[in-house]
């Protein structure tokens, strides 16, 4: 009873993720979407397009990097794409995963190491993970009319610039992107610049 006791206290924390929110709208836009939906959405695309793509990735490891991806943001909170504080994120990212895994209740071994793995891109999984990662709010914004880059008054070249390692992993999805961004700026939902 005392290990399910222990467990339970773990799960709760991990729920705190639920409490974490993103600037992205879920499909059309009516409210911005957690770092939970966030990273059961990433696990479903990841999962998808690993099949799409039709390369030999270890799906559940691929699963497993999405669903663990975000769990430093418990701690640390949600870094926006496009923030100048960027940089330094992964840093108190990091700390929240180690005391998550330090957790006396965790069963879940390797936690920190594949949230390193996910975090420095260093498998094939954890590259289309950061492809996909990447694409997911780019589609919200194209479903909410670019909602997100309208309130926080993002234009074409902070987009491409933050999207660009995606020509060298997949030029396919890449080249549907960039059709995507010029509708986008077309339509009028994201400005020139």
């Amino acid at each position: 009873m005392k290990n399910i006791a222990a467990l339970s206290e773990f799960l709760l924390q991990l729920d705190a993720l639920k409490s974490v929110n993103r600037r992205t709208y879920i499909n059309g836009g009516e409210r911005v979407e957690n770092s939970a939906e966030h990273s059961w959405h990433l696990a479903m695309a990841c999962w998808a397009f690993a099949e799409y793509l039709q390369d030999d990735f270890d799906v559940l490891k691929l699963i497993k990097l999405a669903l663990i991806h975000d769990l430093g943001e418990i701690g640390a909170g949600d870094t926006f794409l496009y923030s100048a504080d960027r940089g330094d994120a992964h840093v108190e990212e990091r700390k929240c995963v180690e005391e998550l895994a330090s957790d006396p209740g965790n069963p879940l071994g390797m936690l920190v190491d594949l949230w390193d793995e996910q975090e420095n891109g260093t498998s094939k999984e954890a590259r289309l993970l950061k492809v996909i990662d990447r694409l997911l709010p780019f589609l919200h914004n194209i479903s909410s009319e670019g909602r997100a880059w309208r309130d926080n008054g993002i234009c074409k070249s902070q987009v491409l610039k933050m999207h660009q390692f995606i020509e060298l992993e997949y030029p396919e999805i890449h080249q549907w992107f960039l059709s995507k961004l010029e509708h986008a700026v077309e339509q009028g939902w994201l400005r020139e610049g």
